[in-house]
């Protein structure tokens, strides 16, 4: 039987699975799938920024501390869509590691260090955060950004130039 369409999201879970290589490019083009995927569901210019920097974030963590950069892993990418929420999970092939020992950016040991702050940022840009141990090991950092409410009848936003 066909889906009705009247203009909003399926109650339906929609899902999109990527298998990323190991490589720097691999963390630009990630930002852009999930780009794509966050104005599609009608997220605004700055929840979709939020969304693309928490995704950057997650896969260069996997890239650069999970997979250690050996180019023979991968990084999966799962997006689903559903009515309530974007929910995003970045899979690596690493070690893994626990939440609770990863350091603080903000304490003052660690101010001025030039890394360590893509999970405060993905914490503070996601309206849910979590680290899990993978499947088949590796690290699993899932993330889920509330969907905005049913905007059927605005007018689309203008470009800015």
């Amino acid at each position: 039987m066909p889906a009705k369409h009247d203009g909003r999201m399926s109650t339906e879970t929609q899902r999109i699975e990527v298998t990323l290589e190991t490589l720097l490019d691999s963390v630009a083009l990630a930002e852009e799938i999930c780009l794509r995927i966050a104005d599609a569901a009608g997220f605004e210019d700055d929840d979709c920024h939020k969304i693309g920097m928490s995704v950057r974030e997650g896969v260069i963590n996997a890239y650069q501390y999970g997979n250690l950069q050996v180019r023979d892993r991968k990084i999966f990418l799962i997006f689903e869509l559903n009515e309530d929420k974007l929910l995003i999970r970045v899979l690596d092939q690493g070690a893994g590691f626990l939440l609770s020992e990863v350091p603080d950016p903000l304490a003052e040991e660690n101010l001025l260090k030039s890394s360590g702050r893509g999970i405060f940022l993905m914490r503070a840009f996601m309206d849910e955060f979590s680290v899990a141990r993978g499947t088949n090991g590796g690290a699993e950092v899932v993330m889920a950004k509330r969907c905005p409410p049913a905007r059927r009848d605005a007018p689309s936003a203008s470009q800015e130039g």
